[in-house]
């Protein structure tokens, strides 16, 4: 892959050459119906001049500016091209003047038409054409250069940032995953103090929900249907601990085949709802609903909050709804909206995803 890259470029980099090489003879008077390029232009001046160019071209990109520019050498680096300028705008003359057979040359293509007499050093020192020419290839190459740099900067930035925003994924994600397992090991403790025969059933839900986050965590997204049957089980296995004075209702609407969400994002107001919205002496009533719509979903739910909750805040170590919005904001952007209304004896969540 990478020698096919290679010779690709080395092919671009030919027809880029033949074609800049060829433009002059464009412009070149010629007989009606006459060649394209006149024999007596194919000369060896410019074949040297040619070469030249070109080798100014890759000697300015892969040395000069490396070695003098991008190491803050501008002084030398200026003094450099303000040299090269008059070399190669003194050299076509210089050339005429001191070649044996300089009468017998044809006219030179890089030279202005209006020069006359090319070989009478009469006339201005430097040709306007070279000049023109060597400034030419200088904007190339220096253009070049500085926007293969740009795109080779940003494509490093976005490694660094995507090897960031993995990196803390990653440890965000670990993070959730002991504070799931400490809370639902805690309610399993209850049914198990309590001698329930649910204990059986709570661990079998358990197991199930584990194995959903150690396989579907690590990636960043997963099908949306099984992320709402992994809400399911964790409601089904809450629900054993729960008394007859509480109520769940789960409700979902709209399709969700073929879309993609990001792992265990409803988990922590799940977590956050059944923690301290329920009540053994009073109803307490907890409604979830998930609205499945065509490129986004709504993810509702309420609670009534509790005395035996708000006295106890030191029991909450809040790592879970903090963590959800620092996920959203990596993975969702300005694609999500996040409201959380934390009254004096209710709380509601209401989360809008772009998928």
């Amino acid at each position: 892959m990478k020698f096919n890259k290679i010779i690709l470029q080395v092919i671009v980099h030919v027809a880029a050459w033949l074609c800049f090489l060829m433009l002059p003879f464009a412009f070149i008077p010629r007989p009606k119906g006459g060649p394209f390029i006149p024999e007596q232009y194919i000369s060896f001046y410019f074949l040297l001049s040619s070469f030249m160019y070109i080798s100014f071209y890759y000697l300015n990109f892969y040395l000069f500016i490396p070695k003098l520019l991008e190491k803050r050498k501008v002084f030398l680096y200026v003094l450099l091209i303000i040299g090269l300028l008059v070399f190669f705008g003194t050299f076509p003359r210089l050339y005429r003047y001191l070649s044996d057979d300089m009468h017998k040359l044809p006219p030179i293509p890089w030279l202005s038409a209006r020069s006359g007499r090319q070989g009478n050093l009469t006339h201005p020192i430097l040709s306007g054409g070279s000049l023109a020419i060597f400034l030419l290839v200088f904007l190339i190459s220096t253009g070049i250069k500085v926007v293969s740099q740009w795109l080779e900067y940003e494509r490093k930035n976005r490694e660094i940032e995507n090897e960031k925003l993995n990196t803390e994924l990653s440890f965000l994600k670990s993070q959730i995953n002991p504070h799931f397992l400490f809370n639902t090991l805690n309610n399993i403790y209850s049914l198990a103090e309590a001698g329930s025969d649910k204990t059986g059933e709570a661990v079998m839900k358990l197991s199930s929900i584990m194995r959903y986050v150690l396989t579907e965590v690590k990636n960043n997204s997963v099908p949306l249907e099984k992320e709402i049957q992994f809400t399911k089980h964790y409601i089904e296995l809450q629900k054993m601990r729960l008394t007859d004075k509480s109520k769940v209702d789960f409700l979902i609407t709209g399709d969700p085949s073929g879309k993609q969400i990001s792992p265990l994002l409803f988990l922590p107001f799940l977590e956050n709802a059944f923690k301290y919205g329920i009540s053994t002496r009073e109803a307490s009533p907890i409604h979830i609903v998930l609205d499945i719509k065509d490129k986004e979903l709504d993810f509702k739910i309420s609670n009534n909050k509790y005395s035996h909750a708000l006295l106890k805040p030191a029991e909450t170590t809040g790592i879970g709804i903090v963590n959800i919005k620092r996920r959203l904001d990596l993975l969702y952007h300005k694609n999500y909206k996040l409201c959380m209304a934390d009254e004096k004896t209710t709380y509601n969540v209401n989360l809008n995803i772009r998928l």
